[in-house]
């Protein structure tokens, strides 16, 4: 019994608990959404407690960006879809580098904002098209 109590434990993450099978790329696009918004709101805004809050808040929405991403490629994409769509993981590397500290993490530069919106929505149009068939 005691040797139980003891026992040393392993953690684990996921995306859920149990597969759930919802997968949305629309998660990545409202969080790069979010970056380019904070952009926006740093660019017009002098109070450095403002703009340091904003930063912080869009590394954050930068990581989730990568997340979500990620959860698709490792969880949703099969091989099959890799197969049928060879750009797809140029398509999602290039996007969680665009999310990364050489893209909107470390930058606030709206227009590499826009570029990553664009590849969000390129990975969206596949996914979509996978889901029909």
């Amino acid at each position: 019994m005691f040797a139980r109590l003891f026992a040393p434990t392993v953690e684990v993450s996921a995306h859920c608990d149990l597969p759930c099978g919802v997968y949305d790329p629309a998660q990545a696009r409202i969080e790069a959404e979010s970056i380019k918004a904070l952009i926006a709101k740093v660019a017009d805004n002098d109070d450095p407690d403002f703009r340091t809050r904003a930063l912080v808040i869009k590394e954050q929405r930068s990581e989730l960006v990568k997340h979500h991403l990620w959860v698709l490629w490792t969880d949703y994409f099969k091989p099959p879809h890799f197969e049928k769509y060879p750009q797809l993981h140029t398509l999602v590397n290039e996007a969680t580098k665009l999310a990364g500290a050489g893209g909107t993490k470390g930058s606030l530069d709206a227009e590499v904002a826009d570029q990553l919106l664009a590849k969000i929505d390129e990975i969206a149009e596949i996914f979509w098209e996978t889901k029909k068939a």
